[in-house]
């Protein structure tokens, strides 16, 4: 991109700075889309000579303390004097970037004098073959020696910038084998200069401009970073274009990716589509998703975002992005020591409990009332008289015959109302007669009286005549097993119980 006129170093930078002050260094409120933990070189151009380097604080300030890393400047390009490194502000840069370990100096070199006089390309394609030949070499020899002599050998060159392009007379367009032979001479030439750890950056425009990118691409021998300028313009009206389109965003970095090199974006900014801070976040979250090497926005109008007022939503955007987050500070609790106090003994006095006699209280005796027992009347029971059996057999086991105990009911008796006797008076008490429960006493079961088998043949038996239902005869069958059963018959044992006419209950 062309860049503005330039200033003559004894502007008042007095005037300037209390601008700068005035800008505003108020801490900016982080948002969502900040990206977070970025630690990517970061700059701006803020201008060529010492306003430059005054303004890169003030410009730490308003982004909330944020380190800029970067210094950011261009060698004039219209006399071979000043492409060789003779100009004063070189000195001023120096001493920034030797302040700090981790600072990067960026310097654009144009590769011919006249460099933004609009020469025909007839005559850039001159130029072009001359330089190819060797003839410019000295001058960039005299400028190796002047960096390194100010102690920034290890400055990133942007050599022959935006060659794509139709603006610059160092273009490639006009002559691109020719053009790629020159790169590599002035490459080789400041290389041999002893102490020099420059580093070469091949920065074209975004898209294919008046010639694709790549068609210049000299080497990756003489090639140490593949930068690249793109401003908010076409081609592409979206942020999206810009990444897709042919020579675009992607195409640059698959494309260092393929030659193993780092990218960067020397120059970035809004142009054509005015204040868009669409752009601005889609630019500072495509540099966080890629890691450059370094990147610097150009700063100034119409490009820019903070010294350039024109452009207040972009300007807002760039500053919540960059803006580092800062925690709180952190107030130390005092420790207030806690007095420790001595707790006074105090000795218990011991009091003697006094010995209180218990009196004596006699105890009354009540009477006790004699309750005389009744006796019940024990009930007789008849034994029962039990049948001789006659069958001679031999004496088998007699399982014992369950008889039921005849269960008798008890009288209701009225309980009796106790009355609780006057310790002074006693007084008779009568006791109620308690009905015994009368017991009865479980039938014997005698055992049956088995005779001695006699040697003479047994008789049949007459089978006995099972008694009839509910009557006071019983009979229990006896088994002798199956051999004897057969010998002797079946044969039962019968009881039979009576209690009299007179008795008043029936157990079944």
């Amino acid at each position: 991109m062309p860049r503005p006129r330039r200033r003559l170093a004894s502007t008042c930078i007095g005037t300037v700075t209390a601008g700068l002050l005035a800008t505003g260094a108020a801490l900016a409120t982080p948002e969502k889309d900040r990206p977070e933990g970025s630690d990517i070189a970061m700059g701006a151009y803020l201008d060529y000579g010492p306003p430059g380097v005054a303004r890169i604080p003030y410009l730490s300030s308003w982004l909330g303390g944020r380190n800029i890393r970067v210094g950011h400047t261009y060698l004039p390009g219209d006399k071979w004097a000043g492409i060789e490194g003779r100009v004063s502000f070189l000195e001023d840069w120096a001493d920034w970037r030797q302040a700090e370990d981790d600072r990067l100096f960026v310097l654009n070199v144009p590769m011919q004098e006249r460099n933004e006089g609009r020469v025909p390309d007839y005559r850039v394609a001159q130029l072009i073959r001359a330089g190819a030949g060797g003839r410019y070499d000295r001058h960039f020899q005299r400028l190796a020696e002047r960096l390194v002599e100010l102690g920034v050998p290890d400055t990133v060159i942007v050599l022959g910038w935006e060659m794509n392009g139709v603006t610059y007379t160092h273009r490639c367009a006009p002559d691109p084998e020719n053009w790629k032979v020159y790169w590599k001479r002035i490459v080789t030439t400041m290389r041999a200069v002893p102490g020099q750890e420059f580093k070469f950056d091949f920065a074209p425009n975004r898209g294919a401009d008046a010639i694709g990118w790549t068609k210049c691409y000299p080497g990756d021998d003489v090639v140490d970073v593949i930068g690249m300028d793109s401003y908010d313009q076409g081609p592409g009206r979206t942020f999206d274009d810009q990444i897709t389109q042919p020579y675009g965003l992607q195409q640059q970095v698959d494309f260092a990716k393929a030659h193993g090199k780092p990218i960067s974006y020397p120059e970035w900014g809004l142009f054509r589509r005015g204040d868009n801070p669409e752009y601005v976040r889609r630019m500072l979250k495509w540099i966080e998703q890629h890691k450059p090497l370094y990147h610097t926005i150009t700063d100034y109008c119409p490009h820019g975002v903070w010294q350039c007022k024109q452009n207040p939503e972009s300007s807002k955007a760039f500053r919540d992005a960059l803006t580092p987050e800062r925690p709180g500070p952190v107030v130390p609790t005092p420790v207030v020591p806690t007095p420790v106090v001595p707790t006074p003994v105090v000795p218990t006095p011991v009091v003697p409990t006094p010995v209180v006699p218990t009196p004596q209280v006699p105890t009354p005796q009540a009477p006790t009332p004699q309750v005389p027992t009744p006796q019940a009347p024990t009930p007789t029971v008849p034994k029962p008289e039990l049948p001789t059996p006659t069958p001679v057999v031999p004496t088998p086991a007699v399982p014992t015959p369950l008889v039921p105990t005849p269960q008798v009911p008890k009288p209701e008796v009225p309980a009796p109302t106790p009355v609780a006797p006057s310790p002074q008076t006693p007084l008779p008490v009568t006791p109620s007669p308690v009905a015994p429960s009368p017991l009865v006493p479980s039938p014997v079961t005698p055992s049956p009286v088995t005779p001695k088998p006699e040697p003479t043949p047994p008789k049949p038996l007459p089978q006995p005549t099972p008694p009839p239902v509910n009557s006071r005869h019983w009979c229990v069958p006896l088994n002798f097993g199956e051999w004897l059963s057969k010998l002797v018959g079946k044969q039962s044992v019968c009881i039979k119980l009576d209690f009299g006419k007179e008795s008043s209950f029936w157990p079944f």
